[in-house]
């Protein structure tokens, strides 16, 4: 498993970051705070607070070609 910080501050980002992760087919979460959505779901995202970074969880051996994918939206 590998944790990552994304920041989504805006629809049009949330819509673009479902669809590159509904790419992969590996499990994909999100986590804020005790809540935890799948990372493929737009409701779920939607969910959460996005107001701050949330923390991505990717559940694969392989997440360099994931987290370029998603370099757009990774913050420190």
């Amino acid at each position: 498993m590998k944790s990552f910080k994304v920041m989504l501050s805006s629809i049009v980002d949330v819509k673009n970051f479902v669809n590159l992760v509904n790419d992969f087919e590996c499990d994909i979460d999100m986590v804020s705070g005790r809540h935890v959505v799948d990372a493929k779901s737009l409701m779920g995202i939607f969910s959460l607070e996005l107001s701050k970074p949330v923390v991505v969880r990717v559940y694969s051996e392989e997440t360099e070609e994931i987290e370029k994918t998603l370099k757009e939206f990774i913050v420190e």
